[in-house]
């Protein structure tokens, strides 16, 4: 019984990390990006975060795991990470954070349709209503008209669903592979492969080419230390440690509650404008939570 408790308060420390931290992590990324490139940026932050995450777990004797786990969780860190991550950070180069949250809040529509295209699990009754509120919080999103202004915010909205799908798919596949037996060693190793995959996407881009140091201010530079050592290294060990704990379609409801965190930073923190829709949408969203959170299994 004390051991079931201690499980259950670490599952809800996890799920609170997530939803705050990550929540967070909108309005630093594009703190970030104001003076890193996008793919440098995020590249740079999930290497460092991964070298330090490896180097703890070796410390505490941790396992180095074998050749497949090791493919594997790399393989996990490209689409979660490097597609997932990396192409919502490149989106915010045009559109709001608080905007930005509320789109990836539709991956978990994505993760109950792949479970059941992937695994042959059937939604029930309640989370097909989970689902359906949170489609008419997005409905309620895509359809303000400021959404969509040029181009480069078409683009944005296109990738972002990329990434979210890429990351829908990463985390129903990786509960279906051999990983590294340790949470925290295969954190770190996909870690290093999401950001060896975006230093790359950087390099062929130009951006590499393209970047001074002296661009860095202090802003910047403390933004992405923020995303090393809390978004990366924190939350991201809380989300690997969740997906292992729990089913995958609750996992990703931290992407209804992160909407609300960047909403109000983006508000009170960078004069973002958050529209009666806006926030109508952010409602629904988080009612889709608790249909598909509070379902039996």
């Amino acid at each position: 019984m004390q051991q079931g408790s201690k499980s259950g308060l670490l599952v809800i420390g996890a799920f609170a990390v997530v939803y705050v931290v990550w929540g967070s992590t909108y309005l630093v990324n594009y703190w970030a990006i104001q003076a890193i490139p996008p793919f440098l940026m995020s590249g740079a932050r999930f290497v460092t975060a991964g070298l330090l995450l490896y180097g703890v777990g070796r410390l505490g004797g941790h396992p180095v795991g074998n050749w497949i786990q090791w493919r594997n969780a790399l393989w996990a860190g490209v689409l979660l990470l490097g597609v997932g991550t990396g192409g919502v950070v490149w989106a915010m180069q045009w559109i709001d954070t608080g905007i930005t949250a509320l789109i990836v809040a539709f991956e978990p529509l994505l993760v109950v349709l792949l479970l059941w295209l992937m695994r042959g699990k059937r939604p029930n009754a309640r989370s097909l209503l989970g689902v359906a509120i949170g489609i008419a919080g997005m409905t309620l999103l895509v359809w303000q008209d400021a959404l969509i202004t040029n181009q480069d915010t078409a683009w944005g909205v296109g990738v972002i669903f990329l990434s979210i799908l890429s990351w829908g798919y990463a985390s129903i596949w990786v509960g279906q592979v051999r990983r590294p037996a340790s949470s925290l060693q295969a954190a770190a190793i996909q870690m290093l492969g999401g950001g060896l995959a975006l230093c790359l996407a950087s390099w062929l881009s130009g951006e590499w080419r393209a970047f001074q140091w002296h661009q860095v201010n202090a802003r910047a530079a403390w933004a992405w230390s923020y995303l090393v050592l809390l978004g990366s290294i924190l939350a991201f060990s809380a989300f690997n440690y969740l997906l292992v704990r729990v089913s995958p379609e609750k996992v990703v409801t931290t992407n209804y509650v992160n909407p609300v965190v960047a909403l109000f930073l983006g508000w009170s923190l960078n004069n973002e404008h958050v529209s009666v829709q806006s926030l109508g949408a952010s409602v629904l969203l988080l009612l889709g939570v608790f249909f598909i959170v509070s379902r039996k299994e």
